[in-house]
């Protein structure tokens, strides 16, 4: 039986940009981490019309950069240069600026698999090794860690356990975690999208009394689309042929970038506010959508996690003790409450104010739009929530 100082038990995009953020670190200490992963990682990076893409906030650049590794992720990084947000049927829209707050870009739009690739080549194979293709089937807590069954048998024992297998995590349930699950009675329909007209930059959201949608720019002027719609609609939508779902979508949206002419895999997901009712115990830590799955319109899902992640590396070793104190691991959670609180909250707020169909709540948002777009420090505040610095007034 071989023993680890931190199992990640999940070696995607969290659980990789975990061991990036402590591989300098772990180095210096002597500690060996292990990344457990059922997929094997692609050696070579292939372009593809349909590729799933994340949208990373100005946030997330600075953690990357502080990682070393946002040279070679930029290189497929569309910038998000304006948001323009408007609400369908109604004269009210706002827009968001990079350069009204001095940044470069609002956000970045990357491909998950070059995203992936530039993570996986960051790591370093004396510190961090992996276990892949490879799945725990198995959790036993020890005093001073965890022992892990693996699905061939094997055995390793750790003194962190850091769960980052997703938001379907057989794992979570086995521990007896609970969750709490509110379900928005919606489906994200996920595609990508090829315009007439030239992007250049230009993320839209845009608000409709089915569902709010969201259009943002990727390499090679195509624009990643997510649509949220009720459910058996959103089926509908998928089973349509090109040219009929193109015209639907083209209704809805309108014309700011011309005629759409090209539409790529549609892929559907139900989608809930998932939390885990606990994400530390002794030796253990839970990450990712494992701990909070967030709807997709804002964008904030994975930057809270990869903020998350950076939190737990800085609390582990700015920390004399082993990996797994749970002193540690409690200052690590107070230190991400208010983040994980406010980001949570925007999220689902903005989520149900613009699917209602209420007629008073429409009125209301009408005006908060008109609002946002007069007020200069209200419209910060939106913009500082989109770039993930709401909570860093250093920032």
């Amino acid at each position: 039986m071989s023993r680890v100082n931190l199992a990640i038990i999940g070696g995607g995009l969290v659980g990789a940009s975990l061991a990036l953020a402590l591989q300098a670190g772990a180095r210096a200490r002597g500690w060996k981490i292990v990344l457990i992963e059922p997929f094997a990682p692609g050696h070579t990076w292939q372009p593809s019309y349909d590729a799933r893409s994340s949208a990373l906030s100005f946030g997330a650049r600075q953690i990357y950069q502080r990682l070393g590794l946002w040279q070679n992720i930029s290189q497929r990084a569309e910038p998000i240069k304006q948001i323009h947000v408007s609400d369908r049927g109604r004269f009210s829209t706002a827009r968001l600026s990079a350069s009204e707050e001095g940044v470069p870009a609002l956000g970045y739009v990357v491909e998950n698999a070059w995203l992936g690739q530039c993570l996986w080549q960051g790591l370093d194979k004396d510190v961090v090794s992996w276990r892949c293709p490879a799945q725990v089937t198995r959790m036993e807590p020890l005093v001073d860690g965890y022992r892990l069954t693996l699905d061939d048998e094997t055995l390793l024992e750790c003194d962190l356990a850091v769960l980052a297998d997703g938001g379907r995590s057989g794992l979570r349930e086995q521990l007896g975690v609970g969750v709490s699950n509110r379900p928005y009675d919606q489906s994200a329909l996920i595609a990508n999208i090829t315009p007439s007209e030239a992007h250049d930059g230009m993320a839209f959201e845009r608000f409709t009394d089915d569902g709010p949608m969201a259009l943002l720019p990727l390499p090679e002027n195509r624009c990643a689309l997510v649509w949220t719609r009720q459910g058996m609609d959103a089926q509908r939508l998928a089973g349509l042929d090109e040219r009929s779902f193109l015209s639907e979508l083209q209704s809805v949206f309108g014309y700011r970038l011309g005629a759409l002419k090209q539409v790529g895999v549609r892929h559907l997901y139900p989608l809930a506010l998932v939390e885990a009712e606990e994400q530390v115990r002794p030796h253990l830590a839970i990450l990712g959508n494992a701990a909070h799955s967030l709807h997709p319109i804002a964008g904030q899902g994975f930057n809270l996690s990869l903020r998350d992640a950076q939190a737990l590396a800085d609390a582990l070793l700015d920390s004399e003790s082993v990996p797994g104190d749970f002193a540690v691991l409690q200052a690590y959670r107070e230190r991400q409450r208010m983040d994980q609180t406010l980001t949570v909250g925007f999220s689902d707020q903005v989520t149900r104010l613009f699917s209602s169909r209420l007629p008073l709540v429409s009125v209301a948002r009408n005006l908060g739009l008109l609002g946002l777009d007069a007020l200069p420090p209200a419209k910060r505040w939106f913009a500082r929530q989109a770039m993930g610095l709401g909570t860093r007034p250093d920032v």
